[in-house]
């Protein structure tokens, strides 16, 4: 195995196909709640890609195919590598295109079998109601814009301020909750910080603290230097896209503090669903991702395993820690079997590799 720190490239490519990886690996055993059910299905430990059952979710998929998310995933990497960087008119031009002729409002129906709850209103106010893009955003509280805005992570890591800006903002297409949408950014600004090489440890929301206090992420904070130190003087006034506190940059170290406390550790790892929950919504879900990923941090098989172990919405759990563990121990911490089984890897990795090389080329942010 090789050993040496990976290059942005190896991290931008790590996070992509660990993502892609996590949501084809909980494709079989999603949203199992019962974990009694979900071992006798699939034996006591899943080690690998798993067919969906007659009557389960994503029935009548392959091993190693994806989900919708896997799917939606594609196209926001084929619109950023076409288009040499985010240009949201052309993504909104492939879910128009690309994604909504294939859907008919179901939950049970479209790409990879099921259609996530904001996904279906996007559906019908575009194409029942003809409302316009800016209008059609739902409450849903769910990681589905994370799950695809974790490539603007990668390609804009070393621009802080711009991934802020990009996922803010394709974030809001389609879910319009605000704290929903602070912990998206919260979690696409932790993966750009692994993304450049920064560790995953306790001292990461205090980086990403800093960010806010020179401007480049969008969170309003009372004061300057740390949590205990007074404000200097009258509170700053807040403006218009900033997220009304920075706690959702403050989880991450919090969690990654218990994953390293072998006062707190949970064993066995794949736990954490039962600890932080087997729901959907983003409370439960992103701390168990920063959890894992800070448990095992560049051991990509392990974070994915215990994700998906875990039962529940563990597609998304996957899915979301397979890009933090990827950006930390690049491709070259991926198993081969997870690549090589994982339907048109070949053409994944190649848009990762340009991504990469497209986030190379720019200069990065002071």
């Amino acid at each position: 195995m090789n050993t040496s720190a990976p290059s942005l490239e190896d991290r931008i490519c790590g996070a992509i196909l660990g993502a892609y990886i996590g949501d084809a690996l909980a494709l079989g055993p999603h949203w199992y709640y019962q974990l009694d059910e979900l071992r006798a299905t699939y034996g006591p430990w899943i080690t690998d890609y798993t067919e969906p059952q007659p009557g389960r979710y994503h029935a009548g998929l392959k091993a190693g195919q994806s989900g919708q998310a896997g799917f939606i995933l594609d196209l926001l990497l084929q619109s950023l590598t076409a288009c040499g960087g985010y240009d949201e008119a052309d993504f909104c031009r492939q879910l128009d295109s690309g994604l909504f002729p294939l859907l008919d409002g179901t939950p049970m129906n479209g790409p990879g079998g099921y259609t996530s709850q904001s996904i279906r209103e996007a559906w019908r106010k575009r194409i029942q109601e003809h409302k316009p893009w800016g209008q059609v955003a739902g409450p849903a509280d769910t990681t589905e814009a994370a799950e695809r805005v974790l490539a603007l992570a990668v390609r804009y890591a070393r621009q802080p301020a711009a991934l802020a800006r990009y996922v803010s903002s394709n974030t809001a297409l389609t879910q319009r909750d605000t704290t929903v949408m602070a912990m998206t950014v919260a979690y696409a600004s932790v993966l750009g910080s692994l993304t450049r090489g920064e560790p995953l440890d306790a001292d990461t929301s205090g980086r990403l603290m800093a960010r806010v206090h020179d401007g480049s992420l969008p969170f309003h904070s009372v004061t300057s230097a740390g949590e205990d130190t007074p404000p200097p003087g009258p509170e700053a006034t807040r403006h218009a896209g900033q997220f009304p506190s920075p706690d959702a940059l403050l989880t991450v170290s919090c969690v990654a503090r218990a994953a390293a406390d072998p006062g707190c550790q949970i064993d066995p790892a794949w736990k954490v669903s039962l600890v932080y929950g087997m729901p959907c919504a983003v409370y439960h879900q992103f701390p168990a991702a920063y959890y894992l990923a800070a448990r095992f941090q560049g051991d990509v098989e392990s974070t994915l395993l215990h994700a998906v172990n875990g039962g529940g919405q563990n597609q998304a759990r996957a899915m979301l820690a397979g890009a933090l563990s990827g950006a930390i121990g690049g491709l070259q911490a991926i198993p081969e079997r997870f690549i090589a089984g994982l339907e048109h890897h070949e053409t994944r990795l190649a848009l990762a590799r340009t991504l990469a090389r497209q986030a190379a080329a720019e200069p990065a942010e002071a």
